[in-house]
């Protein structure tokens, strides 16, 4: 369990509290036209500039010994920051974390204020491919926000996109099904507004991370654990698993997960077949305990 977790979670998970996602912190925190202007221009954040840096070049930057430490340091100071945000050009407390299906559907069910919950277009995949798909769940002041966005709508006009609990889950069930890893965001923080399903390296949480080593999102409260005695060794699961922590044993013609290198999507158990795969709680794992 992070410290994090600890310390704002309820039952273990930050993003169970439920005063979290509620109206009234959004009212205090006064995020409504610091969100509004943020997304009016969403699309430039990977190539602003934050501390002096700019994710243009990073990869290079980040090679350089002290400015690699500099460079990493002021990123995960501005994501991790608690302080109340007022530059709406700067991603600041802005933190999310992996959740495995049946965490974001305890989400939807108790945690989300009802008739504010709504589908738009990811502007990840947009940033990343230049297409255009529905697959981030918003709510709350977002649900007024985007109403103010239309470009974030999904097309056409008559399509669904305010969504009921029941509609939410399905939704979220689907993107789950094909693959899709589910994060959720405080967008600032303390105020949760994001229960995204996106793919790597689209992601612009997943990048920072897994392509500069910079703690953009934490890994899920979960890891992966094989029973070897059902593997069949289909590997149905390797080609599920987005962050090559699942590998083909030749000799043992089994899977075998490296659990450091797991990010507890579980998005893997969904396609086993031989119920070889299950989900326990990182720290279950003396090795992995803390390593978010």
């Amino acid at each position: 369990m992070c410290d994090h977790c600890l310390k704002h979670g309820t039952a273990g998970k930050w993003y169970l509290n439920a005063k979290f996602y509620s109206d009234e912190l959004a009212e205090e925190l006064d995020l409504k036209e610091f969100l509004l202007e943020q997304y009016k221009t969403f699309e430039a954040m990977q190539v602003r500039k934050f501390g002096g840096f700019s994710a243009v070049g990073m990869g290079y930057k980040r090679q350089m010994p002290i400015i690699g430490r500099i460079v990493k340091h002021t990123a995960e100071k501005m994501l991790h920051s608690k302080k109340p945000s007022r530059n709406p050009f700067k991603a600041e407390g802005h933190i999310g974390q992996v959740v495995p299906l049946d965490d974001a559907i305890a989400i939807l069910e108790t945690c989300i204020p009802e008739n504010s919950l709504i589908m738009k277009y990811c502007m990840c995949r947009y940033m990343h491919k230049g297409e255009k798909e529905a697959c981030c769940i918003n709510f709350g002041i977002m649900s007024e926000i985007i109403d103010k966005l239309p470009r974030f709508i999904p097309e056409p006009e008559d399509s669904k996109f305010r969504l009921t609990k029941e509609e939410a889950i399905e939704k979220f069930t689907e993107f789950n099904k094909k693959g899709y890893i589910g994060t959720i965001w405080y967008g600032a923080y303390p105020y949760i507004n994001n229960l995204c399903a996106c793919q790597t390296p689209m992601c612009a949480g997943f990048r920072p991370r897994t392509e500069f080593g910079i703690k953009s999102i934490f890994k899920a409260e979960y890891v992966v654990e094989n029973n070897p005695n059902n593997c069949q060794g289909c590997k149905r699961c390797i080609t599920m698993c987005q962050f090559g922590a699942i590998e083909f044993d030749d000799k043992t013609k089994r899977a075998v997960i490296d659990q450091s290198k797991c990010y507890g999507c579980g998005n893997c158990l969904l396609v086993c077949r031989f119920e070889a795969l299950n989900l326990v709680t990182r720290k279950e794992i003396p090795a992995l305990a803390g390593d978010y």
